[in-house]
């Protein structure tokens, strides 16, 4: 069993990291030196399929990250695709699939045939989907159900997964005893946070990280750390439980380094702009200057269908303090499912919002 950080740690200079070099104006030397050390990450899982790597971290350019998927609501694959096809030609680096629709399994595979770029999901949604119509609740999900779900989707070949680890006991408590305006705001965070307080148990993808650990290795899939307590407006950005939750996120973060691991960091969110240079500043500190991948940030609460905008305006300035990865905002964002034109528009506004991020961190190409 190999990764390609265990790959650099041994000297080795692997395909992806030259292709990654070439593309960033950097040595080999230079990429797989910090791959070895946790500062960058390449997305690839072991079953080999070709498409465009990306570095994400130290020394690379700000890259953008598109979400899609099927719901209940609307179950249109053909729209998915047509989707994907427009995020990857306005230059997305990267993709989610984040479906909850029926038929889960076939969304996945359309998109790994289609995808150009890293894809990667967030494992809990299809967990707690499937125990929805398995028994009724998501509250009824069984642990092993979680941990077949992320084999399952290792398996296939996603290349990075967003995993959320770093909720547990005692950030609901000081949430619960600090109060929040707006509570969870994240899909997987509320699905366990319900789990938690239903079952009375600790967050399982907490209890046995190293579980997800030897599933993630085997695979070389690239684990991004999710941030179940992002705060969902600014009056709850760096607040105790946000603070606590990126405390244990660099706890595990170093675990997952130490076990030769790719990963990245999950982060807010709703964040007034005098905040961002602080969060960023923290979680690269807590989390041993790990690659950072942001939602947003949204500078503003009170824009809603103009989020494109919110997000790349705090995304700009959250990518010059230290943020490594953004992920796309539509004009769809807190209103509904985003159509084609969102998507186009959403992955062009975080685009400029990596380039002037570029330009503010120095880079010459950007230049």
């Amino acid at each position: 069993m190999t990764t390609q950080v265990l790959k650099a740690r041994r000297g080795i200079v692997t395909e992806e990291m030259e292709v990654v070099a070439e593309m960033e104006g950097k040595t080999p030397e230079y990429v797989r030196e910090r791959v070895a050390n946790g500062r960058i990450v390449i997305p690839r899982n072991n079953i080999k399929r070709e498409f465009r790597y990306c570095g994400i971290g130290e020394g690379m350019s700000v890259k953008v990250n598109a979400l899609f998927g099927t719901s209940t609501d609307r179950e249109d694959m053909e729209m998915e695709a047509r989707k994907l096809q427009i995020a990857q030609e306005d230059g997305c680096d990267s993709f989610m699939d984040l479906s909850t629709g029926r038929d889960i399994d076939g969304m996945r595979a359309q998109s790994l045939k289609l995808a150009k770029v890293a894809m990667g999901s967030t494992v809990i949604y299809q967990a707690g989907v499937d125990a929805i119509e398995k028994y009724g609740s998501v509250v009824e999900m069984k642990v092993e159900d979680i941990f077949d779900t992320i084999e399952k989707q290792a398996a296939v070949g996603l290349d990075f997964m967003a995993v959320h680890c770093a909720l547990n006991r005692e950030v609901l408590r000081i949430m619960q005893s600090t109060g929040r305006v707006t509570q969870v705001v994240s899909r997987g965070g509320s699905f366990l946070t319900g789990w938690m307080l239903h079952n009375d148990k600790e967050n399982p993808l907490f209890e046995h990280y190293d579980r997800v650990l030897e599933i993630l290795k085997a695979h070389d899939v690239t684990l991004s750390l999710g941030d179940a307590i992002r705060p969902g407006c600014g009056y709850d950005s760096l607040d105790p439980a946000q603070v606590q939750g990126m405390v244990i996120q660099g706890e595990l973060t170093r675990k997952a380094q130490e076990a030769g691991v790719q990963v990245m960091v999950e982060g807010p969110g709703h964040v007034p702009l005098h905040h961002v240079d602080a969060t960023m500043r923290l979680q690269k500190a807590l989390c041993n200057d790990a690659p950072y991948y942001i939602l947003g940030t949204l500078a503003t609460d009170v824009a809603p269908g103009y989020d494109h905008i919110t997000g790349a305006i705090g995304g700009a300035y959250a990518g010059a303090c230290g943020a490594d990865f953004l992920c796309y905002l539509t004009p769809a964002e807190h209103l509904g499912l985003p159509l084609e034109e969102d998507v186009r528009i959403g992955v062009r506004a975080t685009k400029i919002a990596a380039q002037i991020a570029d330009v503010a961190r120095g880079s010459r190409p950007a230049w």
